[in-house]
This record gives C-alpha cells, structure tokens and sequence, in this order.
C-alpha cells in the first residue's frame, strides 16, 4: 500500500525527517516507548510495515498492537506482513505474469481500460533459471525445449529500435524512469538501442578478449529454446510499472538482489520506509546479512503480494544469538561461517526467527554475515537478520551508494531505531532465547591425513600427526616403527642440501574451486605470502607448489590487490583454470625426492586447498594428505612440514637471524576485510552494474510485442490465458466508503477479492468499470 494512503489510523507518528532531505516517516517508536525499545530489530521492522499500511482493513489496529506486544503474543497469533518488494526467478514468475497478462484481457472485456492493471508491489523478476549446458568443448546435446521457440532462429534476432526499459539500481543519485519519486539508492542506468554485451577482460593482462566460444553457444541455444517465454517477459517489462526484469546472462537471482536491487530504505512519495522482501528464490534470506528483512515464500503468496495482500504469519519467536570473544588469529571466515551454522544447528532453531547481537558481530565481514544468512536451509531458521551497523554503511560506501542519500539512511535508522551501535550493547533487545558463541571457541583446522571428515586442530597438528604415525594402518595410521619415526634423509637438490622426514611436504597446492564464494580465504593467502617474503622467508624449492584460480575473477582481485607477485615469489605462480592438482594431475616429483622417499619409507605430505584428500590422490609416493585453507597451504610450504607447533616453533629466521613465527606474518580479519571491500565487493560490485545497465546483445535484438494486451498464441502449448476471469459480470458500483462493509456481507462464494484481491478491485474500479466484479453463478 501506498505510504500516505494507508497508515492513516497512525498519522500522528508521521514526522520529517531532521536532515536536508526532509522525508517523511512513520516515527514507530513514539507508539511503545519503553515497550518498543526491547523489541528485536525484526520484529520492529514487522511493526513499521503494520503501522505504515495500517487501513482498518488488511491490516488492523489489532494486528499492530499484537505485533507491538510481540513478548507475550509469539507462537500464539498470526500478523500480517506487506512487504516492500517482491523478488521472482523466472520459473515461478511465468505464471505470475501471466495471471496479470489474463486480467488485462478481462478488464477490457468487461469495457474497462487495461492500461491500469499493474502489480500493486514494486516486483523485480531474474531469468536465471533458463540455462541450460548443451555445448561443452563445442558438442551439443539433445535437450528438452520447454520454452516452445525455435532453435534455429536464435542466432538470426533483429535489432530494436525501441529504447530498452530503465532497470534498478541501488547506491546512486536517482532512480529508474518508471519511479517518478525515486527510491533510496537507486541509480538510473544509462542506454543506447543498440547496446553490445559487457567485454570479458584477460585475467591475465586486464585487456577485452571475446567472450568463450561454448559462453556463447550456450546462450544462443538459451534464446532459441526459450524464445516464446522471453518475449513474455520482454512483453511484461514493457506494459507493467512496477515490473523490471533482469534479463538472462546478467547473475543468479540472490546475487543481483544482493548486490543491485537491495535498497536497506525505501523511498516511495516523500516516504521512508525500511526495506524488506519476499520472493520464490531460496536465497532471498541471504539480504538478512545486509540489514533488510526478507524470505522466501510460495508462488501463491508471492502473486498475493503482488495484488496488494499481505504475507501472513505467525508471530515468530526470535532466537537472539550472542557472538562474544575475539576469534582466534589463525582462524578464517569460512572456520567462523561453518562453526557459526554448527552451532545453530545443534540448539535447533527451526521455524524462528535468529538475531545476531554482540560485541563480536563487528568483527563479521557483510561476506560473512550473507554467507551466514544464506545457510538458513541448513539449521532450519525463517531467517537470520543482522541490524544495520557500520559496517554495513561502510560496505554501502564501497559499494557506490551515495553520500548524500546513504547519511539520509543513517538519520532515518536511528530515528526508528533500526540501527545497531556496535559500540554500546546496553539496550539489547530482549529474546525469545539466547544463545552464546564465543568466537575464541572456533579454532583453525585441517582434515587429514586421509580422509576429509578427519578434523584436526592446527594446535594439535603436531601430536596428532606423531600419533598417525604410530597408529595400525588404516583410515588416519601408517605404523612406522618407532625407531625409524625420526630417520632423516639427506638430498641434493639445486646445488644445495635439504632433509627429508616423516611430515615433510613436498606438495603444496592453492585451489581456490571450493573458496570461490568467499574470497577472504584467498586474499589471506596473498597477504600471508606478502608478510613472510618481506620477512625474508621463503618455499623450498623441491616443494611442488601451485596456484590454480576458479575463476578469472580470482586472478583479477589477487593482482588488483597487489599480492599476486609475493605468492609467485614463494612458488604459488598460476598454473591454469583447472582441477589440477586437486585431482591429481600435480607436476611429477624430483627425483632426489622419490629416492629419499623410497629410501626412508618416509610418510611425505601433500597440503592443498581442495576437497578431496584420500591416500594417494596426489601422488602415489605422498602418503598423507592434508586440505587446508589457502593461508595455511601456503604457512605449512614455508615450515616444510607438518610436523610442526605453530605456537611455540617458528617457520623460519629472517636476515638478521630472528625467529619468525606464523603469527608475525598472519594477516588480521581487518587487514582481510578492507582489501575485501576495495578489491573484490567493489570490482564484483561494479561489474554486476556494469552488466545490467549495458545489457544483454540478444535480449535488447529479442523481438517482443508492445501492445497493451498481450498477443496470446493460440497454438502455443507453454503461455496460454487462464480461464480464471471467463466467469466474471458487473453490478453496480459502490462507493470506496462502503465497499469494504459491502463486501463482508456478501456470500464469499461470490466475490472475487475472496480469491484474488482488494486491490486488484481497486485496479478495475480505477478504471472506469463502474462496477463490482462478482462471479457468476
């Protein structure tokens, strides 16, 4: 509902917002005092949408003040909710347009002007659901082609002449053209009619390359095979406000609304509002990590919102989760993410609400926190939310928001008091339950030696390794007999002599395929090979080391970083975008290597950052194998072993002869967390906005109607109109006054809004029916 025009059993807590802006505000607050003060963050947010659409009607008084006295109420009532925006993949939204494409149909039969049936809420839908992989290495497959189109027209599209449809955009000055008013951190892209695709830079060199032969044989087959269903949506983007699209080849649904369409506050005629979402994608709850409530809900819900109806829900108890303690130095975001979602899940939050709160908060990256948020699947919570703090606006700040609208933001937060101060925990929220995690509790560690479900403690790495040598053979031993387990084995290499022993590594790789989705883990690796080369350490080079990237994107932030050339320098240098060694296919051993291995039958160690880690995978002669996060691959390299305590023994000496211990050239989360936001959030960031604004080749050539109603094709078999509006006649018309009381004393049987929609009524009334559509019977 629109801001001004509902809420207006609450006009009294509409104030200006005390800033250059002077927007407008529901000023919740003031409702509850001290009552207000102890809701959790979600929950308040749950009250400023009732208090904002608050009509008598949808939403009522009761609904408010049951959400207001959430403390008893929890588990016992069921609320309303109206969210700001609906997100949509293009699977679930076909039949979504679709149903709007029908009520068009049946308003200008019924003498109505369709050109006033839109979606009530702002509606954001993502093709990425089309792809399909038909070509690689250039050989097709047979493949289904439920989009009805005709392959072999995919690659003959001719070109628009029609200026394509603004799209969304949050961080920027102002918004799309279909917004008159704006919306807070929206940016309006720019366009030409003949827009070319994004150049897909050299990882390499940072120069334009052509995009992957199989890229774009992919996606050519894409347009072909879902032809019919994306002029559809071509159609939809055209004819409906409130509608963007995001056409196919731009991202998958949760990243563009994480990184483009989320706004944190809403702006909608003069009103602020905070943001909030619901959608079909499972990821939606991965934007609790931003600040804004949101999770994902069925078809039938989503189309509900889109008319103008709520989400319904019971008022759910919320878990407030305390992270104190300080991690510890070695550990990582994926150690905190993965040690966080244990324990959520051992406690058992299902079908709640989880607030994060605490001094240790701050000390979680945005990376982190929508990594977190986004494994709700995993521990059964609704969602799991974290308030706005600083370190969300910093990471809006980087992200190109601007200044001017993103300190308005700040003001209206903490007006509302839906801003976190990590610097004062004195007024918490109170909580359904509490739960504690001490940061310090989450230690590093490695799996090994044979299998990956065999963690071990990198504080016990050292006796537990002594311990697999004694053990029988078998999943974690190797019995060595006691007196060889210190045997020493000299060899020549390079002009120069080393030892070989049991724990020694002389394989060590960088993969980052399975750390592509948190790219900390990899920049520590490079600020750790920067520390310990400017400390004078180095690899020994019979150690056969790697760097194998997932990604272009991979190289591309190492470089931009600067630490890039301190892992080549240690020996990580770029091997290609591949397996690898994670699959074996590692550079053979020297062979003074093989000797002195043979020689000794000494248990030798490889230490890479895949998945997969069983005896023998890297090489026949390695026989224990560790994974490791990339800074540690790269620490126990320069140890040269694993037979190591990397608390009390140092990995080497620099030139004066001092001692350097791991923890001398272990980079800070903080260290992390800036180069994070300058090289990675900011590029990737960049990159998305870049995409979207110039769009896609084939989709601005993609011919698609532009007409008021939609050209149903009456032998297609996949879009077809609905006879959902076959049955509907008028009556007379009542006036807005007495159309809610009206409508309750009408048989349900007989009113369409029952099944459909106030609003959609509301639409048709708009448009000059002059009637009640009722069905007939």
């Amino acid at each position: 509902m629109d801001a001004p025009s509902a809420g207006y059993a609450f006009e009294y807590l509409i104030e200006t917002l005390n800033d250059s802006s002077h927007k407008k505000f529901f000023n919740v607050p003031r409702l509850g005092g001290t009552k207000y003060d102890v809701l959790p963050y979600s929950i308040r947010v749950l009250l400023e949408a009732a208090v904002r659409n608050c009509d008598g009607f949808l939403m009522k008084k009761e609904d408010v003040m049951n959400i207001l006295d959430w403390k008893t109420k929890q588990s016992n009532v069921e609320v309303p909710f109206f969210p700001a925006r609906v997100l949509l993949q293009d699977f679930t939204g076909i039949p979504a347009m679709v149903d709007f494409a029908a009520m068009r149909e049946a308003v200008k039969t019924l003498g109505g002007d369709p050109k006033k049936v839109h979606p009530a809420c702002p509606t954001d839908l993502t093709v990425d659901h089309s792809l399909q992989i038909d070509f690689n290495k250039c050989a097709i497959q047979n493949a289904p082609n439920p989009g009805g189109g005709d392959l072999q027209k995919a690659g003959k599209l001719s070109p628009l002449r029609v200026q394509p449809k603004k799209l969304l955009c949050r961080g920027q000055t102002t918004c799309r053209g279909s917004c008159d008013s704006g919306e807070l951190g929206r940016n309006s892209g720019k366009f030409s009619s003949q827009i070319e695709n994004t150049p897909i830079l050299c990882p390499f060199h940072l120069q334009p390359v052509p995009e992957p032969e199989t890229v774009l044989k992919n996606q050519e087959v894409e347009f072909g095979r879902n032809r019919e269903r994306l002029q559809f949506f071509k159609w939809s983007s055209r004819v409906f406000k409130n509608v963007a699209v995001i056409p196919p080849g731009t991202g998958m649904a949760h990243q563009v609304n994480l990184e483009y369409l989320s706004r944190v506050v809403f702006e909608e005629k003069d009103f602020l509002f905070p943001d909030s979402v619901v959608g079909t994608d499972s990821h939606i709850t991965m934007v609790n990590g931003l600040g804004i409530l949101g999770w994902g809900v069925g078809g039938i819900e989503t189309e509900a919102v889109m008319l103008g109806l709520p989400v319904s829900l019971t008022l759910p108890e919320v878990v407030g989760c305390e992270l104190t303690g300080s991690s510890n130095p070695f550990v990582t975001s994926i150690d905190v993410v993965l040690g966080i979602t244990k324990h959520l899940r051992q406690v058992g939050v299902a079908g709640k609400f989880v607030e994060f709160f605490g001094s240790g908060v701050s000390q979680l990256s945005i990376v982190d926190r929508t990594t977190i948020a986004n494994m709700c699947p995993e521990y059964g919570a609704i969602l799991s939310f974290f308030p706005v703090d600083n370190v969300t606006l910093k990471h809006l700040e980087h992200t190109g928001f601007d200044k001017a609208k993103l300190k308005s933001m700040e003001t209206y937060l903490k007006a509302v008091k839906l801003f976190r101060n990590d610097q004062d925990n004195s007024g918490e929220p109170e909580y359904s339950q509490v739960i504690q995690i001490n940061l310090n509790s989450i230690v590093p560690s490695v799996s090994g030696p044979k299998r990956p479900q065999d963690r071990v403690a990198v504080t016990d790495m050292k006796s537990d390794f002594q311990a697999c040598l004694n053990e029988k053979v078998g999943f974690k031993g190797f019995q060595i007999a006691a007196e060889k387990q210190n045997d020493v084995i000299a060899i020549h290499y390079e002009g120069s002599e080393y030892k070989l022993a049991h724990g020694s590594v002389v394989i060590a790789a960088v993969i980052s395929c399975t750390n592509n989705c948190n790219p900390s883990v990899m920049l520590a690796a490079g600020l750790l090979a920067k520390k310990a080369v400017e400390a004078g350490l180095h690899v020994k080079p019979y150690i056969r080391t790697s760097l194998s990237p997932g990604s272009g994107m991979v190289t591309h932030y190492l470089s931009s970083s600067g630490v890039l050339p301190y892992l080549s320098k240690l020996g990580f240098e770029i091997v290609g975008y591949g397996c690898s060694t994670c699959v074996g296919n590692t550079a053979p051993l020297s062979e003074a290597v093989l000797n002195a291995v043979k020689q000794g039958d000494l248990v030798t160690c490889g230490v890479l950052s895949g998945s997969k880690n069983f005896e023998g995978r890297l090489c026949d002669c390695v026989r224990a194998n560790y994974l490791a996060s990339p800074p540690l691959v790269v620490a126990y390299a320069i140890a040269g072993t694993v037979n190591i305590d990397f608390q009390t023994e140092p990995l080497g000496t620099d030139s004066t002869g001092k001692n350097i211990y791991l923890h001398d050239i272990w980079p800070s989360r903080e260290e992390v967390h800036q180069i994070e936001e300058e090289h990675v959030v900011l590029s990737m960031f960049k990159a998305l906005k870049e995409k979207i604004e110039m769009g896609n080749k084939r989709w601005s050539s993609l011919e698609a109607p532009d007409s008021v109603l939609f050209p149903w094709d009456l032998k297609s078999t996949y879009i077809r109109c609905p006879s959902f509006f076959d049955k509907l006649v008028s009556t007379v018309l009542l006036p807005k006054s007495q159309l809610h009381s009206s409508l309750l004393k009408m048989p349900m049987s007989y009113c369409i809004w029952e099944t459909l929609s106030q609003q959609i009524i509301y639409h048709l009334l708009e448009a000059s029916l002059g009637a009640v559509l009722l069905l007939s019977i």
